[in-house]
């Protein structure tokens, strides 16, 4: 009796070894799940960001205004007509650089 009850838990273990370890087992399938959901994830994080890249094209071929707010910004640019005015922020009393000497041309 007590070699049919080994016996029949061995079975029972070596049954119970593909459902939690084996190739489709509940361990490989969280796995799985787990990577499905950070890919969802990351997919949501990239269409947000494709959409707003694609307002941001379509801004630029259809408007002058995002255009212009570029060349201010990135550029520097001003329109004909208009005075261009700099605040200098508070470190302007700071001591300037000292200056070197030019070099004397020898003869």
């Amino acid at each position: 009796m007590r070699l049919i009850t080994l016996a029949l838990a061995a079975l029972l273990i070596l049954i119970q070894y593909p459902l939690w370890l084996g190739k489709g087992g509940w361990l490989r399938v969280h796995d799985m799940e787990a990577q499905v959901e950070a890919a969802h994830k990351k997919n949501d994080e990239l269409r947000a960001r494709n959409a707003k890249l694609d307002s941001e094209v379509r801004d630029l071929k259809e408007g002058t205004g995002a255009v212009e707010e570029r060349a201010r910004l990135e550029l520097g640019m001003i329109k004909q007509n208009e005075v261009f005015i700099q605040v200098v922020g508070p470190n302007a009393g700071a001591k300037p650089a000292p200056a070197t000497p030019a070099p004397t041309a020898k003869p």
